[in-house]
């Protein structure tokens, strides 16, 4: 559902934080839209010190807009939370789990509707507002632990200063670990890991970011690490989905099928990749059906699939 921001400024004017737009052709290459989108409404364009950098991890976007004079908290929120920043002229950036072959993607939290409980959202379209049912939107973030990215001016830190953060420093340290991890910098990342998990010990996404790369290590460790983080939150998608790869590396397709089920429980529409995934085990369980209906349901949300034509001839065969 989209509502126009003039629908919106008359029903909730107290809820809703006009921000300025940002097409994604305007993006830079090494600032995420959502870092540049609220560094514009602060008044800053930070956007031409990231001029010829590399696509940017978020933690690269945050400590370029440190470095431009503002002060940045990463931790885990809640609604009531959101509507309390909205309220006080802050908007927030959240971590939402993505769709198609998009793992994840952050948005901007813009405003909420009290009346009709839905949580505005940023879109970069010219007077385009998302709307979601609060049930909704909740049920979608904790996917990802409910993770929220504050960025203000640094002389407005005493705003949130006082105030106990959830996860507020280990979350820190696992966005800094992401972005060792996207520069293969893995036995550092590990490291900032392990001091994340320390620090906090209840944090499912430390230890769902610690399983991640021992999984793509081949490492065992990665098994009770995502079991770790399934146990603190039964909802982390992506722990049931690096399970199933994991165990699909091991040839244990059983058990594979069973945590891809697991995370398609979840969100059955977030990642398309995973029905060509739980395919594969199928089709080693010789459930040849099952294995057909996921590769279609792979190529009905993944319509950009380069494998299309490979997979279109493999749903034949079967």
């Amino acid at each position: 559902m989209n509502k126009t921001s003039e629908t919106v400024l008359e029903s909730q004017p107290e809820h809703f934080i006009s921000l300025p737009l940002v097409s994604k052709s305007d993006e830079s290459a090494g600032l995420p839209l959502v870092v540049n989108v609220v560094a514009k409404y602060w008044g800053e364009d930070i956007s031409p010190q990231a001029a010829g950098k590399k696509s940017a991890a978020m933690i690269d976007g945050i400590v370029l807009a440190e470095s431009s004079g503002f002060a940045s908290y990463i931790y885990k929120s809640s609604i009531e939370d959101l509507k309390k920043r909205i309220d006080q002229g802050i908007p927030p950036i959240v971590i939402m789990p993505g769709i198609q072959g998009t793992m994840q993607h952050a948005m901007v939290v813009s405003g909420y509707n009290s009346d009709e409980r839905r949580m505005l959202t940023y879109v970069p379209e010219p007077d385009t507002l998302g709307a979601i049912p609060d049930a909704k939107f909740k049920q979608d973030w904790e996917q990802d632990d409910m993770t929220a990215i504050i960025i203000i001016p640094s002389d407005m830190k005493d705003l949130l200063k006082k105030e106990n953060l959830k996860f507020e420093e280990s979350n820190r340290i696992c966005f800094e670990a992401e972005g060792l991890r996207q520069r293969s910098m893995i036995n550092d990342a590990i490291e900032k890991l392990q001091k994340a998990i320390k620090i906090d010990s209840d944090n499912a996404q430390g230890w769902c970011l610690l399983a991640g790369i021992y999984n793509e290590t081949n490492s065992d460790q990665a098994v009770p690490c995502y079991e770790r983080a399934l146990k603190l939150n039964p909802k982390y998608y992506l722990a049931y989905r690096g399970l199933g790869n994991y165990y699909l590396k091991k040839k244990n397709y059983s058990i594979a099928e069973d945590c891809y089920s697991k995370a398609i429980g979840v969100n059955s529409a977030r990642f398309g990749p995973i029905y060509k995934n739980r395919a594969i085990a199928r089709m080693q369980l010789s459930n040849n059906q099952g294995a057909k209906e996921d590769l279609t349901k792979y190529l009905e949300q993944t319509p950009a699939a380069e494998d299309r034509k490979s997979i279109e001839e493999a749903i034949v065969q079967l």
